[in-house]
């Protein structure tokens, strides 16, 4: 079985997951995945052998549409997938990938290019491990995007991806996640980056 089977395989038990992929395919956005939290806490609630959606607090729709940066477009967005999902016993939630670069510096301290495409904002989230996308594409198929590969995940390694997020959100997660799932083995940031 190849790793992305294996995955399918693994995010196939989080119900949650799999009902919220098919809804969203339903919404129209471009280029969305549900990435990060819901993908990675399903595979290792499903290693320790927990209910799949255990826990799971953030299934982050994200998108990429840099034709309008308002954020009366991006609400639009928000509103339609809050409506798709309301009877849902989860909250989602929604980011145009392609307006990050307008907010980002005031909340972390930090500039932030534009991001060309939202697999290029999944690259640069915090862990590694999370570097992880899933979509349903129109014929039904799974689309994955993970551009460091799986081996972390499944190992449940936590290493740093200090492409842009500061140290100090790369360790706030870490700890978080700690509590939830203490068999984790974090790495520590590297000392060359910020």
């Amino acid at each position: 079985m190849t790793n992305f089977a294996r995955l399918r395989n693994i995010l196939s038990h989080n119900e949650i997951l799999v009902d919220l992929l098919h809804r969203a395919r339903e919404l129209g956005l471009p280029h969305w995945y549900f990435a990060a939290g819901c993908v990675v806490q399903t595979v290792w609630n499903v290693l320790d052998g927990r209910e799949a959606a255990r826990g799971i607090k953030d299934y982050d729709l994200v998108y990429h549409d840099a034709a309008d940066l308002g954020w009366a477009a991006e609400d639009r967005a928000i509103r339609a997938a809050a409506s798709a999902c309301e009877d849902l016993p989860v909250e989602v939630e929604v980011r145009n990938e392609a307006r990050v670069h307008l907010w980002y510096e005031a909340k972390f301290g930090l500039p932030c290019p534009p991001y060309p495409s939202t697999e290029a904002a999944i690259d640069a989230f915090p862990a590694r491990c999370s570097c992880v996308g899933v979509r349903l594409e129109p014929d039904g198929t799974w689309h994955f995007h993970a551009p460091n590969g799986l081996d972390d995940l499944f190992a449940m390694v936590v290493r740093p991806n200090p492409v842009l997020a500061p140290r100090a959100v790369y360790e706030a997660k870490a700890q978080r996640w700690l509590t939830q799932w203490p068999r984790l083995r974090v790495l520590p940031w590297p000392l060359t980056s910020r």
